[in-house]
């Protein structure tokens, strides 16, 4: 696994996570251009799973999502 930075245009730092073979994978955080917290949670294979949160601009919880894994259709 590497670290992976993304940044806005303005140069800082959009999101923030680990890579493993081009995908993303691991905790991941996404963040406003005045640096605060955006959303956080975990991707695995490219996917993201579990809990994802929303934070507002103060850094509390605005919302959690359960993200559902998506069937891999067999034909």
């Amino acid at each position: 696994m590497k670290q992976h930075i993304e940044y806005h245009k303005d140069g800082t730092i959009r999101a923030k996570g680990t890579t493993q073979g081009g995908l993303l994978t691991g905790y991941w955080e996404w963040f406003r251009k005045d640096g605060t917290k955006l959303r956080s949670g975990y991707f695995k294979a490219g996917e993201q799973v579990g809990e994802w949160t929303t934070y507002d601009r103060q850094g509390r919880v605005h919302k959690v999502t359960v993200m559902k894994p998506k069937r891999k259709h067999d034909h």
